[in-house]
C-alpha cells in the first residue's frame, strides 16, 4: 500500500509485487518449520535428560546442588533439624493445621530459600505459614525423588499479561517421570505417600463458624450432650428425648432443604463410650501415659536444640555485623552509618530471640506421674465403675467426668447398620469402636438374605431350630432386638420362605388321650380358636384344666370334660360375637 521494501541477506523485495510477495511467503513458511524442528530437537534433548534424571530443576529449601552437580542436604544444622521437626510433628499430629499451630506456639521459624529479590539464593527465616508447611509436605524432592511433569499449562485458564497463570496440577498417577533415590532424602517414599493420603483425607473442611459450643452439662440422660458431631455433615448433633434419648442432626435439612441425617439412639452409643472411658483410666493405661510423657520430654529436648541453634545464628550475625562496622573507616560516614544500623538491628534480633528462648524455658516440662497419684488412679479405676451405676453420681457429674478425657465424639452409621464411634481424646489421639443398635423387625437386618441362606442349608441337613440358632450366633448373626439368634427367628424365616418340616399334620401330633387341642375344641363348639385362647388367658377356663403339650411346648391341651364343654357352650352362646364355622 505504501511501497515499503523488505530486505534480507539475499536481496530486496517489494511486497507490492506478486513474485516478491510469493517468495517472502515461502521463506516465512520455511523459517517457521525450521524453528519448529529446532524446538522439537531441544525438547527431545530435555526429555532425554528427564529420563536419566539429570535435568537440573530448582531445588527446595534444605537441598543444595554443588558445583559438580551433586545434590546434598543443606550443611546448616538448623535448616535440617527444622525440616525434620516438621515431618515428625505431621506424623504425630496428622494435620497441617495442627503442625502450624504447634510451630506458632513453640515459636519455631521455618527456613525459606529466596528465589527473587535482593536476597536471591539466601536462606531467610520466617514465621511459619500454612503455605510454608504445605510446601514441605507436598514436595517429593524431600523423599529423594526427581519428579517431572507435575503441572501443565491450560490456555483456557491463562489471563492476558500474566504468564504465571493457567498452571494446573496433575494427580500423582499422571506425573510424567518419577526417579526415586535421586536426592538425599529426609523421609522415605512410603512415608511421603502416606502423608499425601493423610492430606487428601484432611481435605474435607468443615465450616468452623457454624460449629456450636458444647454448652454446660445438664440433667438429661444423654451423656454425650454437647460433644457429639455428625459423621455425615460435620455439624454438632442435638439431643431429643421423645420418646427416648437420641442424637439427631437437622442442620442440612434446615440449611439446604434436603433429608436430615440419620438419628442415632443414645442408649446404644453412651454405654460404649463409657466403657472406653473406664478403659482409659485403668492402671494398664498408666504405662502408656508414662510413655507419652517420655515422648513429650524428648520433644522438648528437640525444641531446646532448635532454640540453641537459633541463638548461635543470632550471636554469629551480631558479631559479624560488629566486625563489619569496626572494619570500616570512621570517616566514611555513608558506609559507617548503614553498618551501624545493621549492627543495631542484629543486636535487637539477638535480644528478642533471647527473650523468646527464656519464655520457652519458663514453660513447665512434662513430669513423671508421682507414685501417690498412680495409687489414686488405681483406686478410682476400681471404684468409679461401681459408683457410676448408683445414684451417688448425678448426670451432670457423669458428663463432667467424661469431658475431662473426651474432647468430642463423631458418630456415623455404616452400610452394615452399625454405628461407627470415633472418640477424640483431649490429647488429640482418637479411638474408633463400633456399636450395634437394636433392630425392631427381622426384615430390617442388613444380612437377612445371608441368614436365610444359612438357615436353609442347615435345615436341609436335618438340624432343629434350636441348633440352627446356636450355630448362627457363633457365625456372628443376630436377631432383631437381640445380639443372639433366637429359635423363634429361625422359625419365622423358615415359615416365611415356605420351608416346613416334613412330618405329619401338627394337629394329629398334638392329640393326647383325655385332652383336646384348641383347634379341635373350637371346631366342636363352632367358634374361632381365638375365642378359646382368650378364655385361657383370662382364666375363664380354669388353669387346672389346661396343660402344655409335652413335645410341642407352645401348644395348649384342654381336658376333655363334658361339664367344661357345656359351660363353655353356654358362655359362648351369651356372647354377641360368635364365629360360626362353615
Amino acid at each position: 500500500m505504501f511501497n515499503t521494501l523488505i530486505a534480507d541477506y539475499d536481496g530486496i523485495y517489494d511486497p507490492g509485487q506478486y513474485n516478491d510477495r510469493l517468495l517472502l511467503g515461502l521463506k516465512g513458511t520455511m523459517s517457521e518449520a525450521e524453528l519448529h524442528l529446532l524446538k522439537m530437537r531441544l525438547e527431545e534433548g530435555r526429555m532425554r535428560q528427564v529420563e536419566r534424571g539429570d535435568l537440573r530443576l530448582s531445588l527446595p529449601t534444605g537441598l543444595v546442588r554443588l558445583p559438580n552437580g551433586t545434590v546434598v542436604k543443606d550443611p546448616d544444622d538448623q535448616v535440617r533439624h527444622t525440616i525434620e521437626l516438621v515431618y515428625t510433628k505431621f506424623t504425630e499430629l496428622g494435620s497441617c493445621r495442627k503442625v502450624l499451630h504447634y510451630l506458632w506456639e513453640a515459636e519455631v521459624l521455618l527456613p525459606r530459600r529466596q528465589t527473587y529479590g535482593p536476597q536471591l539464593s539466601e536462606t531467610v527465616w520466617k514465621r511459619a505459614s500454612h503455605a510454608g508447611v504445605y510446601a514441605f509436605l507436598r514436595n517429593p524432592a524431600y523423599a529423594g525423588a526427581f519428579v517431572f511433569g507435575k503441572t501443565y499449562r491450560d490456555p483456557a485458564r491463562q489471563k492476558p499479561g500474566r504468564k504465571d497463570t493457567g498452571i494446573v496440577r496433575r494427580p500423582r498417577e499422571d506425573w510424567q517421570h518419577i526417579h526415586q533415590n535421586a536426592y538425599p532424602a529426609y523421609i522415605s517414599w512410603d512415608q511421603f505417600l502416606q502423608n499425601q493420603e493423610q492430606l487428601r483425607k484432611n481435605a474435607v473442611r468443615f465450616d468452623q463458624a457454624i460449629q456450636k459450643a458444647g454448652g454446660p452439662p445438664r440433667r438429661g440422660e444423654a451423656l454425650l450432650q454437647g460433644m457429639v458431631i455428625c459423621g455425615e455433615c460435620g455439624y454438632h448433633m442435638n439431643v431429643e428425648y421423645n420418646p427416648f434419648p437420641r442424637y439427631l442432626c437437622k442442620e442440612m435439612a434446615r440449611r439446604l432443604g434436603i433429608d436430615a441425617c440419620k438419628t442415632i439412639p443414645a442408649g446404644t452409643v453412651d454405654p460404649v463410650v463409657v466403657e472406653q472411658f473406664f478403659a482409659a483410666i485403668q492402671p494398664a493405661q498408666l504405662d502408656a501415659l508414662a510413655a507419652l510423657l517420655t515422648d513429650q520430654q524428648a520433644e522438648r529436648e528437640r525444641l531446646i536444640q532448635n532454640w540453641e541453634e537459633r541463638m548461635k545464628r543470632a550471636r554469629y550475625e551480631a558479631r559479624l555485623a560488629e566486625r563489619q562496622y569496626q572494619a570500616v573507616d570512621p570517616d566514611n560516614r555513608l558506609v559507617a552509618a548503614e553498618l551501624e544500623r545493621r549492627w543495631e538491628e542484629k543486636l535487637r534480633q539477638l535480644q528478642e530471640t533471647q527473650a523468646s528462648y527464656d519464655r520457652f524455658l519458663q514453660t513447665p516440662p512434662a513430669h513423671q506421674i508421682p507414685p501417690e497419684l498412680c495409687e489414686q488412679f488405681r483406686q478410682i479405676s476400681v471404684s468409679l465403675p461401681h459408683l457410676w451405676q448408683t445414684e451417688q453420681i448425678s448426670m451432670e457429674q457423669k458428663k463432667e467426668l467424661l469431658r475431662t478425657l473426651i474432647d468430642y465424639v463423631v458418630l456415623r452409621r455404616t452400610p452394615t447398620n452399625s454405628i461407627e464411634i470415633k472418640i477424640v481424646w483431649v490429647s488429640g489421639h482418637y479411638s474408633v469402636v463400633e456399636a450395634h443398635p437394636p433392630v425392631y423387625r427381622t426384615e430390617d437386618l442388613y444380612n437377612i438374605d445371608q441368614m436365610a441362606e444359612r438357615i436353609h442349608a442347615l435345615w436341609q441337613n436335618g438340624e432343629k431350630d434350636e441348633e440352627i440358632a446356636v450355630q448362627l450366633t457363633k457365625e456372628g448373626f443376630r436377631s432383631a432386638r437381640s445380639l443372639a439368634v433366637l429359635p423363634a427367628t429361625v422359625l419365622h424365616i423358615r415359615l416365611r420362605q415356605g420351608w416346613k418340616s416334613e412330618h405329619p399334620k401338627i394337629s394329629a401330633q398334638i392329640q393326647l388321650e383325655g385332652y383336646l387341642s384348641i383347634t379341635d375344641l373350637a371346631n366342636q363348639l363352632g367358634v374361632h380358636r381365638s375365642k378359646i385362647m382368650r378364655r385361657i388367658y383370662n382364666h375363664s377356663i380354669p388353669p387346672s384344666e389346661v396343660i402344655r403339650h409335652p413335645v410341642f411346648k407352645t401348644s395348649y391341651l384342654i381336658r376333655s370334660s363334658p361339664e367344661l364343654f357345656e359351660r363353655l357352650k353356654q358362655d359362648l352362646s351369651q356372647s354377641p360375637y360368635i364365629y360360626e364355622r362353615i
